[in-house]
Protein backbone atom coordinates (compact mmCIF):
# COMPACT_ATOMS: atom_id res chain seq x y z
CA UNK A 1 0.00 0.00 0.00
CA UNK A 2 1.94 3.43 -1.00
CA UNK A 3 1.87 6.20 1.24
CA UNK A 4 -0.41 9.19 1.30
CA UNK A 5 -1.69 12.31 2.97
CA UNK A 6 -4.53 11.93 5.10
CA UNK A 7 -6.12 15.45 5.83
CA UNK A 8 -7.50 15.95 9.12
CA UNK A 9 -11.31 17.81 8.07
CA UNK A 10 -11.36 19.33 11.96
CA UNK A 11 -14.26 21.21 10.89
CA UNK A 12 -17.80 21.60 13.17
CA UNK A 13 -20.48 21.66 10.62
CA UNK A 14 -20.64 19.81 6.94
CA UNK A 15 -21.22 23.81 5.48
CA UNK A 16 -17.75 24.21 7.03
CA UNK A 17 -16.81 20.87 5.33
CA UNK A 18 -17.62 21.15 1.73
CA UNK A 19 -16.97 25.00 1.58
CA UNK A 20 -13.09 23.30 1.98
CA UNK A 21 -13.50 20.57 -0.11
CA UNK A 22 -14.88 22.69 -2.79
CA UNK A 23 -11.51 24.32 -2.51
CA UNK A 24 -9.75 21.07 -4.24
CA UNK A 25 -11.51 21.07 -7.89
CA UNK A 26 -9.05 18.60 -9.44
CA UNK A 27 -8.14 16.14 -6.18
CA UNK A 28 -9.91 14.35 -4.19
CA UNK A 29 -7.59 14.18 -0.84
CA UNK A 30 -8.14 10.89 1.50
CA UNK A 31 -9.77 12.54 4.51
CA UNK A 32 -10.24 11.64 8.34
CA UNK A 33 -13.56 12.09 10.26
CA UNK A 34 -12.70 12.99 13.16
CA UNK A 35 -15.05 13.30 16.85
CA UNK A 36 -15.83 16.67 16.39
CA UNK A 37 -17.70 16.84 12.61
CA UNK A 38 -19.20 12.94 13.72
CA UNK A 39 -20.86 14.23 16.34
CA UNK A 40 -21.74 17.18 14.96
CA UNK A 41 -23.20 15.94 11.86
CA UNK A 42 -23.78 12.28 12.53
CA UNK A 43 -23.63 9.37 9.93
CA UNK A 44 -24.69 11.07 6.97
CA UNK A 45 -21.80 13.23 6.70
CA UNK A 46 -19.66 10.07 5.82
CA UNK A 47 -21.99 9.23 3.49
CA UNK A 48 -21.69 12.58 1.93
CA UNK A 49 -18.13 12.66 1.58
CA UNK A 50 -17.80 9.32 0.56
CA UNK A 51 -20.49 10.01 -2.58
CA UNK A 52 -18.16 12.70 -3.54
CA UNK A 53 -15.22 10.43 -3.79
CA UNK A 54 -12.71 11.09 -0.67
CA UNK A 55 -11.38 7.95 0.74
CA UNK A 56 -12.28 8.25 4.64
CA UNK A 57 -10.42 7.30 7.98
CA UNK A 58 -13.29 7.76 10.40
CA UNK A 59 -11.46 8.61 13.64
CA UNK A 60 -13.83 7.40 16.88
CA UNK A 61 -10.84 5.88 18.45
CA UNK A 62 -13.55 3.63 20.13
CA UNK A 63 -12.63 1.98 24.14
CA UNK A 64 -15.20 0.00 25.48
CA UNK A 65 -15.85 -3.48 26.68
CA UNK A 66 -15.65 -5.44 23.94
CA UNK A 67 -19.76 -6.59 22.32
CA UNK A 68 -20.14 -2.60 23.01
CA UNK A 69 -16.97 -2.03 21.17
CA UNK A 70 -18.13 -5.18 18.56
CA UNK A 71 -21.60 -3.84 17.69
CA UNK A 72 -20.56 -0.25 17.27
CA UNK A 73 -18.47 -1.39 15.09
CA UNK A 74 -20.74 -3.64 12.89
CA UNK A 75 -22.36 -0.01 12.54
CA UNK A 76 -19.22 1.31 11.38
CA UNK A 77 -18.55 -1.12 8.65
CA UNK A 78 -21.91 -0.07 6.41
CA UNK A 79 -20.63 3.08 6.38
CA UNK A 80 -17.98 2.47 3.52
CA UNK A 81 -15.37 3.43 5.01
CA UNK A 82 -11.69 2.88 4.68
CA UNK A 83 -10.10 2.90 7.81
CA UNK A 84 -11.34 3.10 11.59
CA UNK A 85 -9.68 2.77 15.00
CA UNK A 86 -9.73 2.35 18.70
CA UNK A 87 -7.28 2.40 21.24
CA UNK A 88 -4.90 -0.21 22.38
CA UNK A 89 -5.56 -0.02 25.41
CA UNK A 90 -8.98 -1.53 25.32
CA UNK A 91 -6.79 -4.24 25.83
CA UNK A 92 -6.97 -7.82 23.05
CA UNK A 93 -10.50 -9.18 24.22
CA UNK A 94 -11.75 -5.69 22.72
CA UNK A 95 -9.71 -5.57 19.62
CA UNK A 96 -10.74 -8.67 18.58
CA UNK A 97 -14.21 -8.45 19.39
CA UNK A 98 -13.90 -4.95 16.85
CA UNK A 99 -12.93 -6.94 14.16
CA UNK A 100 -15.43 -9.41 14.46
CA UNK A 101 -17.84 -6.55 14.57
CA UNK A 102 -16.08 -4.65 11.25
CA UNK A 103 -15.87 -7.86 9.17
CA UNK A 104 -19.21 -7.59 6.75
CA UNK A 105 -21.18 -10.90 5.54
CA UNK A 106 -18.97 -10.91 2.35
CA UNK A 107 -15.69 -11.01 4.10
CA UNK A 108 -14.81 -7.45 3.44
CA UNK A 109 -14.01 -4.94 6.17
CA UNK A 110 -12.23 -1.34 6.09
CA UNK A 111 -8.37 -1.18 7.53
CA UNK A 112 -8.81 -1.35 11.43
CA UNK A 113 -6.08 0.27 13.57
CA UNK A 114 -5.43 0.91 17.10
CA UNK A 115 -4.07 4.12 18.77
CA UNK A 116 -0.95 3.46 20.82
CA UNK A 117 -0.41 6.84 22.86
CA UNK A 118 -1.81 10.34 21.53
CA UNK A 119 0.53 12.48 20.28
CA UNK A 120 -0.24 14.83 22.85
CA UNK A 121 1.00 12.53 25.49
CA UNK A 122 4.89 12.76 26.49
CA UNK A 123 6.53 10.90 29.06
CA UNK A 124 5.88 13.28 31.98
CA UNK A 125 2.18 13.28 31.67
CA UNK A 126 1.69 9.46 30.52
CA UNK A 127 3.83 9.25 34.07
CA UNK A 128 1.88 11.22 36.13
CA UNK A 129 -1.67 10.91 35.00
CA UNK A 130 -1.47 7.48 34.03
CA UNK A 131 1.09 5.99 35.94
CA UNK A 132 3.19 4.06 33.32
CA UNK A 133 6.51 4.39 34.08
CA UNK A 134 8.21 2.65 31.58
CA UNK A 135 9.63 4.64 28.34
CA UNK A 136 7.08 6.09 25.64
CA UNK A 137 9.00 4.27 23.34
CA UNK A 138 9.05 1.00 24.99
CA UNK A 139 4.73 1.63 25.97
CA UNK A 140 3.94 2.31 22.05
CA UNK A 141 5.81 -0.62 20.84
CA UNK A 142 3.83 -3.25 23.54
CA UNK A 143 0.69 -1.56 22.36
CA UNK A 144 1.79 -2.25 18.80
CA UNK A 145 2.60 -5.58 18.93
CA UNK A 146 -0.37 -6.63 21.23
CA UNK A 147 -2.83 -4.84 18.43
CA UNK A 148 -0.65 -6.71 15.11
CA UNK A 149 -1.39 -9.92 17.58
CA UNK A 150 -4.80 -8.98 18.38
CA UNK A 151 -5.12 -8.91 14.25
CA UNK A 152 -4.80 -5.60 13.19
CA UNK A 153 -3.63 -4.36 10.30
CA UNK A 154 -1.65 -1.30 11.49
CA UNK A 155 -1.57 1.68 14.47
CA UNK A 156 -1.87 5.42 15.06
CA UNK A 157 1.46 6.47 16.56
CA UNK A 158 3.93 9.59 16.50
CA UNK A 159 6.05 9.68 12.92
CA UNK A 160 9.18 9.09 15.81
CA UNK A 161 8.02 5.48 16.41
CA UNK A 162 6.95 4.66 12.96
CA UNK A 163 10.06 2.68 12.01
CA UNK A 164 10.33 1.02 15.22
CA UNK A 165 6.50 0.10 14.98
CA UNK A 166 7.90 -1.41 11.73
CA UNK A 167 10.54 -2.89 12.66
CA UNK A 168 8.95 -4.70 15.87
CA UNK A 169 5.63 -5.71 13.50
CA UNK A 170 6.64 -6.06 9.90
CA UNK A 171 7.06 -3.55 7.06
CA UNK A 172 3.16 -4.15 6.03
CA UNK A 173 2.14 -3.02 9.10
CA UNK A 174 0.31 0.41 8.70
CA UNK A 175 1.85 3.53 10.54
CA UNK A 176 -0.81 6.57 10.62
CA UNK A 177 0.93 9.23 12.01
CA UNK A 178 -0.42 12.50 13.31
CA UNK A 179 1.76 15.04 14.27
CA UNK A 180 3.18 16.20 11.23
CA UNK A 181 3.81 19.97 10.49
CA UNK A 182 5.58 22.28 8.00
CA UNK A 183 8.42 23.34 9.18
CA UNK A 184 8.56 26.71 9.92
CA UNK A 185 4.66 25.47 11.66
CA UNK A 186 4.08 25.63 15.17
CA UNK A 187 3.58 22.37 17.00
CA UNK A 188 0.24 23.43 18.84
CA UNK A 189 -0.68 21.21 21.51
CA UNK A 190 1.23 18.18 19.93
CA UNK A 191 4.62 17.28 21.74
CA UNK A 192 5.92 14.57 18.92
CA UNK A 193 6.52 16.44 15.61
CA UNK A 194 7.65 15.94 12.49
CA UNK A 195 7.97 17.99 8.92
CA UNK A 196 6.41 15.86 5.90
CA UNK A 197 9.81 14.50 4.83
CA UNK A 198 11.30 13.55 8.03
CA UNK A 199 8.07 11.39 8.61
CA UNK A 200 8.82 10.23 4.89
CA UNK A 201 12.28 9.19 6.09
CA UNK A 202 11.28 8.11 9.68
CA UNK A 203 8.81 5.08 7.79
CA UNK A 204 5.67 6.62 7.98
CA UNK A 205 3.06 5.04 5.79
CA UNK A 206 0.06 7.88 5.83
CA UNK A 207 0.43 10.98 7.67
CA UNK A 208 -2.36 13.03 9.04
CA UNK A 209 -2.04 16.89 8.78
CA UNK A 210 -4.64 19.34 10.17
CA UNK A 211 -4.31 23.11 10.64
CA UNK A 212 -1.15 23.15 8.35
CA UNK A 213 -3.61 22.32 5.37
CA UNK A 214 -7.12 23.55 6.89
CA UNK A 215 -5.84 26.53 8.07
CA UNK A 216 -3.89 27.98 5.20
CA UNK A 217 -4.81 30.24 2.81
CA UNK A 218 -4.75 28.20 -0.61
CA UNK A 219 -5.19 24.68 1.36
CA UNK A 220 -4.85 23.24 -2.08
CA UNK A 221 -1.18 23.98 -2.52
CA UNK A 222 -0.59 23.63 1.01
CA UNK A 223 -1.87 19.95 0.45
CA UNK A 224 0.00 19.70 -2.76
CA UNK A 225 3.12 20.85 -1.14
CA UNK A 226 2.34 18.41 1.62
CA UNK A 227 1.96 15.30 -1.33
CA UNK A 228 5.29 16.21 -2.69
CA UNK A 229 7.50 16.32 0.39
CA UNK A 230 5.51 13.39 1.73
CA UNK A 231 5.35 11.27 -1.39
CA UNK A 232 7.61 13.06 -3.95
Amino acid sequence: MGKDVIVALDFASAEQVFAFLDRFPDRKPFVKIGMELFYAEGPQIVRQIKARGHRIFLDLKLHDIPNTVKKAMAVLSSLDVDIVNLHAAGTTAMMQAALEGLTRPDGTRPLLIAVTQLTSTDQQSMERDLLIHEPIDQVVMHYAQTARQAGLDGVVCSPLEAGKVHAACGSSFLTVTPGVRFSAASAGDQKRVTTPAQARELGSDYIVVGRPITAAEDPAAAYARCVQEFVG
